[in-house]
């Protein structure tokens, strides 16, 4: 296994997470259910931190591709624009993790401002969803032309079924 399929395999974890994570997360609030509440809180504290792993294999990554025969300008702007995409996201990982502790800290010590606390992680992971679908789908358009905004079927490709 090489770098760049160590990315890969790693970046859907982060991701996946996230989003199961927060759905359980909003259902915990809603529902008042403190363990809810804690699983979803321990499957966001363990998604973010795969994401330290996976944007650390991303600069590997990114060596392999430019080696490959099929770089051309377009791969290298859109490894950039993936690049820039993962470093922003970054930050909402660490903020993740914080909070998440912090969450869990005080749901164990049955504080009632946990429940803010929650609320407030609730809102950065909606954020973070958000952009961890950028991160994803500019990573996804590098070796699938077929999700680019700009990809079109040509006449051959339309007949081949």
């Amino acid at each position: 296994m090489n770098d760049a399929h160590l990315h890969m395999v790693l970046n859907h974890f982060p991701i996946i997470g996230l989003i199961i994570g927060t759905l359980i997360l909003l259902a915990g609030i809603i529902f008042k259910s403190v363990v809810s509440k804690k699983i979803a809180l321990t499957v966001l504290l363990f998604s973010a931190v795969f994401a330290i792993p996976t944007f650390g294999t991303g600069e590997d990554a990114e060596e392999v591709v430019e080696h490959m025969s099929t770089m051309t300008e377009q791969t290298h702007h859109l490894i950039h624009e993936h690049e820039e995409k993962a470093e922003f996201f970054m930050p909402f990982i660490w903020s993740i993790i914080l909070l998440s502790l912090a969450s869990l800290f005080f749901e164990w010590k049955k504080k009632t401002f946990a429940k803010y606390i929650s609320i407030l992680t609730l809102i950065l992971t909606l954020i973070a969803c958000y952009i961890a679908r950028e991160v994803g789908t500019s990573g996804g358009e590098i070796a699938h032309p077929e999700i680019r905004k700009d990809f079109k079927i040509s006449k051959h490709e339309e007949h081949e079924d």
